[in-house]
């Protein structure tokens, strides 16, 4: 099994060093860097390679938020996984916007956060529940109406894909239910995050839910 490279962000040495201590029983799981802000997390992704960024929100110097819609630019390979004691929806819905792929809250316990850096490495989308509700309250109070006003309509497939892929199927799990290939399927979340004008699969399932193609 391929090692997730991750580098771990967040200004507490005590949560790193509690973090790294428990993901080092993993063998699939490498903390293969630290750092203790934003910029320094950037600098970091400019002198090696990474799967996935553990990210906190408020740091000294440059927030989480800030650097994670500056990774999700330069290094669009790498995804980056919200990790903060904030529950407030402007913090999750600012993360998301900058890119983020998931947002979990300090308080979860380590086989969520398991699931959850296996998840988003993965390319796929990963909330908790609590912030799976801040985010549904966000869509049923429409605080983001006009952001895929004027799109095109989707293909049946699309659709179909679309739908999947907002109920957190991998692409693995795509292509066996409609007997296609995970590239293919790759394919069609590419092409759907740039038809729907998305900045990632957070935004695709956003879509997904006010458009009523998935349940909320």
């Amino acid at each position: 099994m391929k090692k997730i490279r991750i580098l771990l962000v967040d200004d507490h040495a005590l949560i790193r060093v509690g973090i790294k201590n428990s993901l080092m029983n993993h063998e699939h799981l490498d903390v293969a860097a630290e750092a203790v802000n934003g910029k320094e997390a950037i600098d970091h992704l400019a002198n090696a390679t990474f799967d996935l960024v553990v990210m906190d929100i408020s740091m000294p110097e440059m927030s989480g938020t800030e650097a994670t819609g500056i990774i999700t630019k330069q290094y669009p390979d790498v995804n980056v996984l919200m990790l903060s004691m904030h529950t407030e929806e402007s913090h999750i819905r600012e993360a998301l916007k900058a890119g983020a792929l998931g947002y979990i809250l300090k308080n979860t316990g380590m086989d969520e956060l398991l699931e959850a850096i296996e998840t988003v490495s993965n390319g796929e989308p990963y909330f908790n529940k609590e912030v799976s509700a801040k985010i549904m309250n966000q869509l049923v109070r429409g605080k983001e109406n006009n952001e895929f006003k004027g799109l095109s309509k989707l293909t049946n497939r699309e659709t179909e894909i679309l739908k999947l892929i907002s109920e957190e199927h991998t692409n693995h799990e795509i292509a066996d239910k409609l007997f296609i290939s995970p590239r293919t399927v790759d394919t069609h979340r590419r092409n759907l995050i740039q038809k729907l004008q998305a900045k990632n699969t957070a935004g695709l399932v956003r879509y997904a839910i006010r458009n009523k193609i998935a349940e909320a």
